[in-house]
């Protein structure tokens, strides 16, 4: 075997392991249009009742209001962040702020639960 075969052999190996974890390097959201949005581009919002990187949106809430849940092993990533909910599961904040969409809107870009309940949602920003 030449050196440079094996060369080439040793970086897809490497290449082959580095892979994987790199899709675990993406950030849990994006923005667009100046604000937060998760990868199937739908709004993400903020609930004012939240305090302390604790969600106080659970039960029926939570079924209005689903949070962006942690999938698979990540790290907090500078602003993002993960916090405990109260059935243990793990959902994403950003910049110590947990993070949901809202059933009612449909489409990406949708943003129709900015200002509900008297303006405890807010459209998430950066």
């Amino acid at each position: 075997m030449t050196s440079s075969s094996l060369s080439l052999k040793t970086l897809l190996l490497a290449a082959a392991f580095t892979l994987p974890g790199l899709a675990f390097a993406a950030d849990p959201a994006m923005t667009k249009d100046g604000m937060l949005v998760d990868h199937k581009g739908m709004t993400l919002y903020t609930f004012a009742k939240d305090a302390g990187g604790k969600s106080m949106c659970n039960d029926k809430c939570a079924t209005n209001w689903p949070p962006l849940m942690v999938e698979g092993n990540h790290n907090d990533m500078g602003k993002w962040t993960m916090v405990k909910r109260d059935d243990g599961t793990m959902q994403w904040a950003y910049d110590g702020k947990p993070l949901y969409t809202f059933v009612m809107d449909k489409a990406a870009g949708d943003m129709t639960g900015d200002g509900k309940m008297d303006g405890a949602w807010k459209v998430a920003k950066p």
